[in-house]
């Protein structure tokens, strides 16, 4: 096989190609790799028809074309191989489908010595990834090349054709097929994942709408700032053993953004970047599987990313292969690949079909590398940068993974320590219980004792706690049912309770108030919460011999519950209700009760009060009369 390349930018194309020597020739495949739009395309296909009628002849619009060593922009490559004993066959389809439409295009140009399938999809509204699973569910063996066409980095529409068929949607193709071609591919992939895994949460197909649970276009901004570049920092995730990119090729208003291939829920990715140093390899030298055979051309499939991203890096890549055989291609929206029995769609990627009909042993001449790539100091300056970030990525990863540790760590203590609490919470119950009882019972049969009243009144503290941690520990597990509650019996009846304690402090409860009944709808368990903490705080921190006045008022809107006493003014009211803080250290406790009696009115909307001066300190509540 043979194959001519040419470059064109504007009058007759008679003017660069002589059609005469492919007059006679019976296997002909014309490809064009048009960065001119879609008039031009249309002009290039009707000419083919006219003065090569048995060539088969597809093309597709680009984000720019490779013509040998050179790369262009807004011009058309054509490329024009003539086979010896290899038949071509070519097909669109349109259905809209993308499976569909794989699986229609591979059942219309397959054959039983089909070698290779050369594809190109519009690049604006196929599902590429999907198309591909319908190429492979017909068959999944038979190499495949190609990519999405471009339309100069608008993604506003591409066209494709077959024949003398342009499309602006849909799939086109050609099947190679014969006993004595051969076929190698491979693919170079430079872009480096950096950072820490993000999870993909909410998506369908390839519009992703969150990313660690935050919407997907402000993950990115986030991360890269508003001006983020779409196509050079993709999304990076490994699936069958191979790493893949997904670049962004739309943001929507609803804020979620489109990717050039499909992600699912689940999916880890990391943001990636373009890693200078492995960008500046000879790919000839890095792609083994194009050595197995004696090349005669070379068809290159790269995606526009690499282009835009160091475009002189991309040029030196590209010209190596027009060093040993006749090379086109052209840059694209996305990759088509085979590999191991699946079709995968890929970006930030440069692919490589070498094919041959010689018999000749395989031989690629490795090149040395060009002085400018050695030594130009922006390459040098350019490696240094991309270590630099790879070193801090690694540093990064490494100190990710010693925080997650420790936080599991932690998480693992913690919840040891949580179930050592629910059991002793659990086990506290009966003894408490039992030396209640026990105390009740000797002084029924015995009388009082100045001891037991000092065990009874320290058991009652030792119950409040109880309750306290209790609720802490089943707050989440358990649904606390409300009911019709007399706000002043239960007040009374928490008061009788506490006031053993209360004389022990040498204090003294004084109830006031002006209802005959204050019915709430409220929850037991935390009604309780909320009294026992005021209560029991009052008996600390009030001085001696002054009295706690405990109060149940009628209000316009609700009942109002208050405690007040003489005791030390607060010196912080706004840390008061905070977990752990203590306005008197010397005092017995763990800082948790207020903080508790907060949680819960807010919970059941609750207003607080505070009032603090050197002359008395007052907490009020007011129940909502909607909750009566």
């Amino acid at each position: 096989m043979k194959t001519y390349n040419f470059c064109y930018e504007s009058g007759p194309l008679d003017n660069i190609i002589d059609f005469t020597p492919f007059s006679h020739e019976q296997n002909i495949l014309v490809q064009l790799f048009c960065g001119q739009g879609q008039e031009v395309l249309q002009k290039m296909v009707d000419l083919f028809a006219v003065v090569l009628p048995q060539a088969v002849c597809i093309g597709t619009t680009t984000d720019g074309e490779i013509y040998g060593e050179r790369i262009t922009t807004q011009q058309s490559v054509i490329s024009i191989s003539v086979f010896e004993q290899t038949l071509l066959k070519t097909a669109y389809s349109l259905d809209e489908d993308s499976f569909q439409c794989g699986y229609k295009l591979a059942s219309d140009l397959i054959t039983p010595t089909t070698k290779l399938l050369i594809l190109f999809s519009d690049g604006t509204h196929m599902n590429a990834e999907e198309f591909l699973k319908g190429i492979e569910a017909y068959d999944a063996t038979i190499p495949i090349c190609g990519g999405m066409a471009g339309d100069n980095g608008k993604f506003e529409q591409t066209f494709i054709s077959s024949q003398t068929t342009v499309l602006s949607k849909g799939v086109v193709g050609v099947s190679l097929n014969s006993d004595r071609l051969h076929v190698a591919t491979d693919y170079k992939f430079d872009w480096k994942p950096v950072g820490l895994k993000h999870i993909i949460t909410k998506v369908h197909n390839n519009r992703v709408y969150k990313i660690d649970d935050m919407k997907a276009a402000f993950f990115y901004d986030k991360y890269l700032g508003g001006k983020f570049s779409r196509i050079e920092f993709p999304l990076i995730l490994e699936k069958n053993g191979i790493i893949m990119a997904r670049a962004v090729i739309a943001k929507h208003e609803d804020g979620s953004l489109s990717f050039s291939g499909n992600l699912e829920e689940g999916d880890q990715v990391r943001i990636g970047f373009g890693d200078a140093e492995s960008l500046m390899k000879d790919p000839i030298e890095v792609l083994k599987n194009l050595h197995t055979i004696n090349v005669e051309t070379f068809y290159v499939f790269s995606c526009m990313a690499r282009r835009r991203f160091m475009p002189f890096l991309i040029k030196m890549g590209i010209g190596s292969f027009s060093k040993t055989a006749p090379t086109s291609g052209f840059f694209t929206y996305s990759e088509f690949f085979h590999h191991k029995g699946h079709n995968k769609l890929l970006n930030q990627t440069l692919t490589v079909v070498a094919l041959s009909e010689s018999l000749e042993p395989a031989f690629i001449p490795i090149l040395e590398q060009e002085e400018t790539k050695k030594s130009a100091p922006y390459s040098k300056t350019i490696e240094s940068l991309t270590h630099l970030i790879e070193q801090s990525a690694r540093d990064y990863d490494q100190q990710s993974k010693r925080l997650e540790k420790q936080m599991n760590y932690s998480k693992n203590l913690l919840a040891s320590h949580r179930q050592f609490l629910r059991y002793t919470v659990h086990e506290m119950n009966t003894p408490l219980s039992v030396i209640m009882s026990s105390i009740e019972l000797h002084e029924m049969e015995f009388g009082k004792s100045v001891y037991l009243e000092n065990i009874e009144v320290a058991v009652k503290s030792i119950f409040s706690m109880y309750d306290d941690l209790s609720y802490l520990i089943k707050q989440d597990q358990i649904h606390y049912a409300k009911r019709p509650i007399d706000l002043v019996d239960y007040v009374r009846c928490r008061i009788d309770f506490f006031a053993q304690v209360a004389d022990k402090a040498k204090s003294v409860f004084c109830f006031e108030t002006d209802c005959a009944q204050a019915l709430i709808l409220f929850n037991d368990t935390k009604l309780q919460r909320i009294i026992d903490n005021n209560l029991t705080n009052a008996i600390k921190y009030t001085f001696e011999n002054e009295k706690i006045t405990v109060g149940v008022h009628a209000k316009e809107d609700g009942y109002l519950f208050s405690i007040a006493s003489h005791s030390r003014k607060i010196q912080k009211p706004e840390k008061v209700f905070e977990e752990y803080y203590r306005e008197e250290q010397a005092q017995d406790g763990f800082g948790l009760g207020l903080n508790l009696v907060k949680r819960i009115c807010k919970e059941e909307n609750v207003k607080i009060t505070l009032l603090s001066d050197e002359n008395m300190t007052s907490f009020s509540y007011q129940f909502k009369i909607e909750n009566a």
